[in-house]
């Protein structure tokens, strides 16, 4: 496709390229100009590119900062000390130390003893290497990967596993093109995946409904036909009385929850389990009123359409008959507990609008969904989003033209090295024997169980850390305990752009390239089946500062130097690359010839469980799922009031009688960015949202500054008053400390007086008993005039 073209010395050189900040990865024109990156611009023939946020515009910025990290450096202060003593040092030397001690690591404690670390790459440019980090983490031999899968990945990825046996809407996205309804839920693409919402704007132009689930009158929440304006945490309420007005109704795909779910399965009700002859699951003939075998292999052996999902059947066993209801019949009756009158007290959502949404679900089919970290971060995560999937699948939505789409993507080799690890090393991944269905059975270690692992040795003592980027200590909960086990590490090397307070506390920095100094490749672009077609090898647009290296450069040479080489092409990444895209029959020089990108030509075939199946012990979508009640936990959805709310803790509620949520900021990517001007001019100071009736009667008017207080502590923040929450929920915002020199605008510590650091005063416990999920956007608090608290007043 297109090439660089030259404009001539005044108007510069324009260079396609794309953003790698997000997981949107818009596409993108720069502007080169003397040498210097003056611009990026959308590109609007890309995929992805119809619009580039204000992060991406403000790449010029983040590559010239005066604070970036430009060398290598080491500790050579004591780490309680105020000053780290940073001393510059060649790579050399960088590598060589890091490679001696995890080396020294492995031999004494084993591989697993070190961890690693890594930014979400649905927040940072991480997307380009972190497959070549696990790789590298698995040849070392180390189980253990903390990268915020609780917070940000486990119910797009890994939770709906349970129910589809795949990742639901993590890898079957939305085709917002062919949607006739659109259903965002703890999500707001305005934020965080702009390329969502553009598609979005589009697709509403044309005709689709948009329903928005949010406590938060944000984004697109303000276009939605329906905004369902749900109290923090009690999404699986919502979810439920959805599902129980439709199948009330009968607004639901009989067809495919009969032949594609396990619903006719038959459960007991002595026991509460699916009942099982000879191995095979039992359903209910309704032609010949008797039973009816099923397994995975051969299917039914009648039609599905005989199959009861209603009534209750005495079924003859060995020790007598045992009566039996469907799994659909339980499903419904669980449901039912949340007729739309229950469900409005318990979230806050009109009855009427239940009624009026779960209509709309159903006669706008095909339905595409997306969620986010707005339902990941509580402590009934997995049971929000089973709730959800159950619901999804009620609408036979999945994997036809408009719903959610596995889209056919260009052939290529895996390079995560997964067969690199021995399955004795995996069963070693921290967390597994506490969660044994949670992040650690795919080696994803949460917040919560590193810190303990560091701190108290259980299961094993994790002594050292690799890090890419992850500013753990600002992004998980409970800050102060954070920097107690960063701190107790024997060795810690931290690879980022800048110095932050979880860099604080490393051995040796590493100085990381942006992403617009660095090389890398992305094959396929996720949110269509044309951007799934797209394969693009962005370039340098400038050259790298200082002394720093892309993350690929980086976990290459650290590969070669702690001998695994073997494992990464002995260092070279050209090597590397044509492996990963041989199957495509594309080289990585083709790409650097077309460099805004080449199509793949490809077909995406709708339906394919029709041909295969799906990956679950039954084969079928499982409403039920007998491998959660194997660990314990409820087989069907079921709402839990979080752990820490006012009703949940009426003993905290006096003192703390708000609720208190948390959101994305527009202008940055998480704890990142605060520093740039561009970006901090439009957000000066953290801010807390609050209804003005709350505002009233604590005497706090906008712009004033305030202290949020919970159990845990208090940090200020400036009031933003708003008519889009509860009057009784407050929304804050995360990831406050870094200045901005420019603007004279000051930092603010990670904890102690003057902070204004969220997760300080939050806790990862009570955490989600399947995913360890920390409770950060539902808790309890009280917000409260600071006594030097009268601001210039903000809107």
């Amino acid at each position: 496709m297109g090439t660089t073209a030259s404009l001539g010395p005044s108007d510069g050189t324009r260079v396609p390229t794309f953003c790698a900040l997000c997981v949107s990865r818009c596409g993108a024109t720069a502007t080169i100009r003397d040498g210097t990156l003056v611009a990026l611009e959308p590109a609007p023939a890309h995929p992805t590119g119809k619009a580039l946020c204000v992060k991406g515009k403000a790449a010029p910025e983040l590559v010239y900062h005066r604070d970036r990290l430009l060398h290598p450096l080491k500790r050579t202060s004591p780490k309680g000390a105020a000053d780290p003593g940073w001393q510059r040092i060649s790579w050399d030397e960088a590598l060589d130390t890091v490679a001696e001690r995890l080396t020294r690591l492995a031999r004494e404690s084993g591989p697993e003893c070190v961890a690693f670390g890594s930014a979400s790459p649905s927040t940072s440019a991480m997307s380009d290497s972190v497959d070549w980090m696990n790789r590298l983490r698995r040849a070392f031999g180390s189980p253990n990967l903390c990268s915020y899968m609780e917070l940000c990945g486990w119910g797009r990825h890994l939770a709906p596993t349970y129910t589809y046996g795949m990742p639901v809407p993590g890898a079957f996205v939305p085709d917002l093109e062919h949607a006739g309804c659109i259903l965002y839920w703890g999500y707001n693409p305005s934020i965080s995946r702009l390329a969502h919402a553009t598609s979005t704007v589009a697709a509403l132009a044309h005709g689709a409904r948009l329903v928005v689930v949010d406590p938060r009158r944000a984004g697109l929440a303000g276009k939605a036909h329906h905004w369902l304006r749900v109290r923090p945490g009690t999404d699986t309420a919502l979810a439920l009385s959805l599902s129980h007005v439709m199948i009330e109704r009968g607004w639901f795909d009989v067809e495919f929850v009969r032949q594609w779910t396990n619903a006719p399965l038959l459960v007991r009700t002595d026991t509460g389990r699916l009942l099982r002859a000879g191995g095979r699951y039992l359903s209910w003939d309704t032609r010949r009123d008797e039973p009816v075998t099923y397994d995975p292999a051969h299917g039914y052996a009648v039609e599905e359409a005989r199959l009861a999902l209603s009534g209750t059947f005495d079924v003859p066993t060995a020790d007598g008959p045992v009566p039996c209801r469907p799994v659909f019949g339980v499903l419904s009756e669980e449901c039912a507990r949340m007729a739309p009158a229950a469900a409005e007290g318990i979230t806050g959502v009109p009855a009427a609008e239940i009624e009026r949404t779960a209509r709309t679900l159903w006669e706008s089919r095909p339905v595409a969904f997306y969620t986010w970290s707005g339902l990941e971060q509580h402590s009934n995560t997995t049971q929000t989003v089973r709730a959800i999937n159950q619901l999804y699948a009620l609408t036979g939505s999945l994997d036809v033209p408009g719903g959610n789409v596995l889209f056919a993507g260009v052939p290529a080799n895996s390079v995560e090295g997964t067969e690199l690890i021995a399955p004795g090393q995996r069963a070693k991944t921290i967390g597994v024997q506490q969660r044994p269905l949670g992040p650690a059975r795919f080696e994803f270690v949460t917040g919560e169980d590193l810190y303990t692992a560091a701190l108290e040795g259980d299961p094993y003592r994790v002594r050292g850390l690799v890090n890419f980027g992850a500013n753990l200590m600002m992004a998980h909960g409970d800050s102060a305990r954070g920097r107690e086990a960063l701190a107790s590490l024997d060795f810690f090397v931290h690879t980022d752009l800048f110095l932050s307070p979880t860099v604080e506390l490393a051995d040796i920095v590493l100085p990381a390239a942006s992403a617009f100094e660095t090389e890398a490749l992305k094959i396929g672009f996720e949110t269509s089946a044309d951007a799934q077609s797209f394969v693009q090898l962005r370039t340098p647009l400038v050259p790298a500062r200082g002394e720093s290296r892309s993350d690929m450069e980086i976990i290459f040479a650290l590969a070669c130097r702690l001998g695994l080489g073997e494992h990464f092409w002995n260092g070279d990444i050209e090597a590397a690359w044509r492996y990963q895209l041989a199957p495509s029959g594309l080289t990585p020089q083709q790409l650097r010839d077309s460099p805004a990108g080449v199509r793949v030509p490809l077909t995406t075939r709708y339906r394919k469980y029709t041909e295969r199946g799906f990956p679950t012990p039954s084969g079928k979508v499982e409403l039920f799922s007998e491998l959660l009640a194997q660990h314990g936990y409820p087989p069907l959805p079921e709402f839990e009031e979080p752990r820490t709310s006012p009703r949940s803790r009426p003993d905290l509620a006096g003192r703390f009688p708000l609720i208190l949520t948390s959101a994305k900021s527009l202008w940055f990517c998480e704890t990142q960015h605060r520093g740039l001007a561009s970006l901090r001019r439009k957000a000066r100071d953290p801010q807390v949202e609050l209804h003005p009736d709350a505002a009233a009667a604590r005497g706090i008017r906008a712009g004033d500054w305030v202290r949020i207080e919970t159990p845990h502590g208090s940090v200020r923040a400036r009031a933003k008053l708003t008519t889009g929450l509860a009057p009784d929920v407050v929304c804050g915002q995360h990831g406050w400390w870094q200045g901005c020199a420019e603007l004279d605008l000051p930092g603010y510590p990670p904890f102690g007086p003057g902070s204004a650091n969220l997760n300080a005063i939050l806790s990862q416990r009570p955490s989600d008993p399947t995913s360890g999920s920390s409770p950060l956007r539902a808790s309890v608090c009280e917000v409260s005039l600071l006594e030097d608290g009268r601001g210039t007043g903000l809107s």
